[in-house]
């Protein structure tokens, strides 16, 4: 039975096929693990506990054991189909994982508790964003990290997203309004800690082949429309 919630909007069935792919895991997952790490600096926080809002089928739990050595992982995610997956994937990695079934605007957790929170394409089927992210601010240890990677509007508003996949079009951001509504919470992050990548998928317009083939090159930030952000961003000490 598909997930019915007022607060969540689920994926389409191409979506949830699309989410189990290793492309997916290489191609989007590894690439903003990546990037957040750099945004972090060194040192990486280890250890502790992290908290996988929106996990999905658990694609991203090899990534973050490895980039982060968590002491506990918990995977959220409101859709209980993703996290039947999600359990096996983590069983096939040997991975211990705990799960909690709920939406990210109301996180059965207590205050304080999380000393990483990675938020990964997730924001976009919110409809209840500041309450998600007033939650995080919650469930997050004083100097805890927010690990947020998001698409904007103009990736989301797209033919090629809305033919194939379902979102709630009128929460949708920009790139500064999601970095606004992180300020406004409370996190800190300097222009160091925001990077704005222009990645060939989401560029649903020519997917990036003009400079593939260099044909062009690639209009610079603040000449183009951006379809990503990543933020490591921090809950004040």
């Amino acid at each position: 039975m598909p997930y019915a919630s007022p607060t969540y909007v689920e994926e389409t069935r191409i979506g949830f096929r699309f989410l189990a792919t290793r492309t997916w895991q290489i191609q989007v997952l590894r690439v903003a693990i990546n990037d957040l790490k750099r945004l972090i600096g060194e040192p990486l926080p280890r250890g502790g506990v992290l908290l996988d809002a929106g996990c999905g089928q658990g694609k991203s739990f090899r990534l973050l054991r490895r980039a982060f050595a968590p002491d506990r992982l918990i995977g959220l995610d409101a859709d209980p189909r993703s996290l039947h997956r999600a359990d096996a994937e983590a069983r096939r990695e040997g991975i211990a994982v705990e799960f909690v079934a709920a939406d990210c605007a109301r996180i059965d957790l207590p205050d304080a508790c999380v000393d990483v929170l990675f938020c990964h394409q997730t924001f976009h089927h919110l409809v209840e964003q500041e309450q998600a992210l007033a939650e995080f601010w919650r469930v997050l240890k004083p100097g805890g990290w927010l690990l947020f990677a998001e698409s904007t509007k103009a990736y989301i508003d797209t033919w090629v997203i809305r033919w194939f996949f379902r979102h709630p079009m009128h929460v949708q951001k920009s790139a500064d309004e999601y970095l606004d509504m992180l300020r406004r919470q409370g996190f800190q992050f300097g222009d160091a800690n925001v990077s704005l990548p222009y990645l060939w998928w989401s560029r649903t317009k020519d997917f990036g082949l003009l400079e593939r083939w260099r044909l062009r090159a690639p209009p610079p930030p603040g000449q183009r429309e951006e379809t990503l952000v990543n933020v490591a961003a921090r809950k004040p000490a």
